[in-house]
């Protein structure tokens, strides 16, 4: 096969991964092939629901998923804090072990390959993103290396001597899509990349984003052709693509930046249970949630969701069950305290 996308995905991310697949078959082509790498084992309503789309399929390649799931497992190993910090926070082994299947796209069956994170919405063609490896081995296109700290550990001592400063503000990226080709890293690239990490690189990675930070290494360290093009394009060329972003201007259901048609649109931040509440119809209130709603809904209009009650705000912080208790007692002393101080009213 020439182009695909890939998608990685289970049943914990169903609405926003139909809604996905939507966007991708009416604002790109129905024709387009994708290809859902499993985040886990936990995918039979996904597959289910994904069989009405001819183009899709899933990626079952277990050596594959092993292989890479090896590797992730190795370099962590070598990380001077992660398993103690994660093992801390009741988290067995890995951290969020199924994200780094998403580096499977490298052996899967697509020559050329668009990867998109579940919570993107495709706003428009996916041209300018393939046409970029004819000169490129990995495309992004994203604003991330304005945030260092999601990417790698800023207070890592050796940060600077493995990337220099000016390639650390420049070239890292957000691993939510990226543009590439199959076989870029061969097993020896890998065994290489291995050796570095092992021999102290692994202290300069992020274990919070644990795949996102894998990946930026492995492009930065191989010396890889990349380019981001939100920084190569014109500035009037270039458009956000951030649900986080609150001045895009929406127009037959795609959105537009300074009237320039956005690519992508990433829900990054907005977590997956909001997705589904909202589906639920719970009144919950996030960036573009009606754009959401309308290619998640858009083959099925009798089921889209009625919402309900009060309005909720997606950013609202979430009590635990402990600080529920206390909120409740607290607000039940306060109840208790105002009848002790009225007057009893004996009568005279």
């Amino acid at each position: 096969m020439a182009n695909g996308v890939y998608i990685l995905a289970n049943d914990a991310v169903f609405e926003q991964l139909i809604a996905l697949i939507n966007s991708l078959e009416i604002n790109v082509s129905k024709d387009l092939p994708i290809c859902i790498v499993p985040y886990d084992d936990n995918t039979q309503r996904a597959r289910l629901a994904t069989q009405r789309y001819p183009q899709v399929q899933w990626f079952d390649d277990t050596a594959i998923l092993n292989k890479w799931e090896t590797f992730a497992t190795q370099i962590w190993q070598a990380h001077p804090t992660a398993f103690a910090t994660w093992a801390k926070r009741g988290v067995a082994g890995v951290n969020r072990m199924g994200m780094h299947r998403r580096f499977c796209c490298f052996d899967g069956p697509f020559d050329r390959f668009i990867y998109l994170d579940a919570d993107i919405l495709a706003m428009n063609r996916l041209d300018l993103l393939f046409e970029s490896l004819d000169n490129h081995d990995f495309v992004t296109y994203d604003f991330q290396y304005k945030d260092l700290s999601h990417v790698y550990d800023v207070n890592a001592k050796n940060l600077t001597t493995v990337f220099e400063q000016p390639r650390l503000a420049t070239e890292i990226f957000c691993a939510g899509l990226y543009a590439s080709k199959k076989g870029l890293f061969t097993n020896d690239m890998l065994a290489e990349l291995l050796a570095s990490l092992q021999a102290g690189d692994a202290e300069i990675l992020y274990a919070n984003g644990p795949d996102q930070s894998i990946l930026n290494y492995m492009v930065m360290k191989s010396g890889i052709p990349a380019m981001n093009l939100a920084r190569t394009l014109p500035a009037a060329a270039r458009t956000g693509c951030c649900v986080t972003s609150n001045h895009f201007e929406e127009s037959n259901h795609v959105l537009f930046d300074r009237q320039q048609q956005l690519i992508y649109l990433h829900y990054i931040g907005v977590n997956s249970r909001f997705f589904k509440r909202v589906c639920e119809n719970e009144n919950i209130v996030f960036p573009y949630r009606d754009l959401f709603l309308h290619y998640r809904y858009a083959y099925e209009p009798a089921s889209y969701p009625q919402l309900t009650g009060r309005a909720i705000d997606y950013m609202q912080p979430q009590l635990s069950l402990k600080q529920q208790i206390i909120r409740r007692l607290r607000q039940r002393m306060a109840t208790f305290k105002k009848l002790l101080s009225k007057p009893l009213g004996l009568p005279s």
